[in-house]
């Protein structure tokens, strides 16, 4: 299944093109009332991967067909895009029957290293990247005076790849929360098979930057915990000699969201959301390993649900010192508080964390910066923050 490009002219409104192969439709482009859908067929899903976009008479339209994604430009600026799996029904050779003709060619993308800073922006508060791009689950981490930002850019409300999220890793940063840095995608969807990056964690090594994540592969396959390493902290490769699954006591299609953390035991601590299939409960398990490559289940769940609820994105801070355990049920984040680093937790008078959706958080300027996510129509929208220190018992103060 070789690469391409599709180009073509709106001579006209409405604007039709198909292709049929064996009477079932492998693409279908329509244009109406100033948008263009171009619709593509795999064998991995009876539904069509839609893209759309604003277009009108004597607009230029491209779309790139790869393997992993497919893109829809307008007049040179991409506007939509979605990520398929499994086999394209539309193959180099096919025609397209169209009210004007379609130029179908090779495609061959070009790798080009992209600068640590590609551009400058002005508060983050209340901000999303594009027009049609969202801001989802985010994961603050602090290097020296810098505070960054890795958050799942969201194209469809977690409905692309039909409804798996295709979510990837983006990065921004800032020194002053005033003005952001935006950095090169951190982890991109490069296999078919990933149907989402999952949330994760940042943490440093011997020179060497590690995120940490599982990947979501839809069908109850397990996710596995994966990696991608970097020497400068803005350029990320995936460590494809590294991943492992949970063991048979968890539900491994739902494993996702590991922290990973330092302990003052000279253990490397991994707390990652799943479920505990005997007890139908949703956990927080607990592994442990000695060098960030071999890891082992310490078969203590450092937290275990009620009922059969997840809790998501967990997080681990030492603050003042004290030791703070966040994760979310249903969206809603809350803490508990101990002071030793893996037990005795305590739930305070108020446990809930004020900041919108999934936040996590990170130690910036002596406080508790935590970035989470205001929704728009349903899963993912702007970036939200809000900071917190504690009183003497321990508890968090928000302002």
């Amino acid at each position: 299944m070789s690469d391409l490009k599709l180009s073509f002219e709106i001579t006209k409104i409405p604007f039709n093109a198909i292709s049929l192969k064996n009477q079932q439709k492998t693409v279908e482009i329509q244009g109406n009332n100033e948008c263009v859908k171009c619709s593509f067929w795999y064998d991995f899903h009876p539904e069509p991967l839609a893209l759309n976009g604003f277009a009108q008479v004597g607009d230029s339209v491209d779309v790139v067909l790869m393997k992993h994604r497919i893109e829809l430009y307008v007049n040179g600026s991409l506007v939509d895009e979605e990520w398929p799996n499994g086999n394209r029904l539309f193959a180099w050779g096919d025609n397209i029957k169209s009210d004007s003709p379609i130029k179908i060619e090779p495609y061959f993308p070009l790798k080009q290293e992209q600068p640590s800073v590609s551009s400058v922006f002005f508060n983050a508060e209340g901000w999303k990247p594009e027009e049609n791009v969202f801001v989802g689950d985010c994961m603050p981490y602090v290097n020296g005076d810098e505070y960054h930002v890795l958050y799942l850019k969201d194209r469809h409300h977690h409905y692309s790849k039909w409804g798996m999220g295709a979510h990837q890793w983006s990065h921004i940063s800032t020194r002053d929360f005033a003005e952001w840095r935006v950095h090169p995608m951190a982890v991109e969807i490069t296999d078919p098979t990933e149907g989402s990056i999952c949330t994760g964690s940042w943490i440093k090594h011997n020179d060497k930057e590690y995120l940490y994540y599982t990947v979501r592969r839809g069908g109850n396959l397990p996710a596995p915990v994966c990696r991608s390493v970097s020497h400068d902290g803005y350029h990320f490769e995936k460590d494809m000699d590294f991943g492992f699954v949970l063991p048979d006591i968890y539900n491994k299609s739902v494993a996702r969201d590991p922290k990973i953390i330092k302990g003052g035991d000279g253990l490397f601590h991994m707390i990652l959301t799943t479920a505990l299939v005997f007890e139908n409960k949703g956990c927080l398990a607990h592994f442990v390993s000695d060098d960030l490559e071999n890891w082992r289940d310490t078969n203590l769940p450092i937290y275990i649900s009620e009922d059969s609820t997840e809790p998501e994105c967990p997080d681990y801070i030492v603050y003042n010192g004290r030791y703070y355990l966040i994760f979310s049920l249903k969206g809603k984040a809350r803490y508990m508080l101990s002071d030793s680093p893996f037990d005795g937790w305590k739930v305070p008078k108020n446990p809930n964390i004020p900041c919108a959706s999934v936040p996590k958080g990170a130690v910036w300027n002596d406080k508790i910066v935590f970035a989470g996510f205001k929704g728009i129509d349903g899963y993912a929208g702007t970036m939200t923050f809000k900071t917190a220190n504690s009183d003497d018992n321990g508890e968090l103060v928000f302002s």
